[in-house]
């Protein structure tokens, strides 16, 4: 795998190493899991809870998130990394509230505080890489694939 060519693209590779991780475990070993979280690990389950069900699908969702956010570094998907500060900051506000409104034990608040100080670092990222001369920017391509000059439109906002 090539390393990220980017401050951005660093912070994004770090949250998708994580992600893939933390989804391997929660698949591998969901105690572990729902013990980091603060959440209770009965012996024994009443019939009706959905907890195992809930946690394999939310797990095998990180552990997707992991590979996506990994393939977005190879490719310096610049898009996407805007796109997942918005998105991080509406995660981190959703599971402030929860923990808040005591839905979620106060320990999930460091789920909260990694998502919005990982939208912050990528943040920074962007803005730094754009100070830096779009370091880490892939060279402008045209519609059809050839690189094209200085002036064109950059190579993330071809479709």
């Amino acid at each position: 795998m090539k390393l990220p060519r980017s401050i951005a693209g660093w912070t994004i590779a770090v949250f998708g190493v994580l992600a893939l991780v933390m989804g391997a475990v929660g698949l591998l070993w969901p105690e572990a899991q729902l013990r980091m979280l603060g959440l209770e690990v009965p012996q024994t389950r009443a019939v009706g809870d959905h907890t195992g069900t809930f946690l394999l699908a939310s797990s095998m969702a990180a552990f997707n998130m992991g590979v996506y956010y990994l393939l977005a570094t190879v490719t310096e998907w610049r898009v996407f990394y805007r796109f997942t500060v918005v998105f991080r900051l509406v995660t981190f506000t959703v599971f402030t509230i929860a923990v808040l409104a005591d839905i979620a034990p106060d320990r999930f608040f460091g789920v909260a505080a990694w998502e919005g100080l990982g939208a912050v670092a990528t943040a920074i990222g962007l803005r730094l890489d754009a100070r830096r001369g779009g370091v880490g920017v892939a060279p402008a391509v045209d519609a059809s694939g050839d690189v094209g000059d200085a002036g064109a439109a950059p190579a993330d906002a071809v479709r």
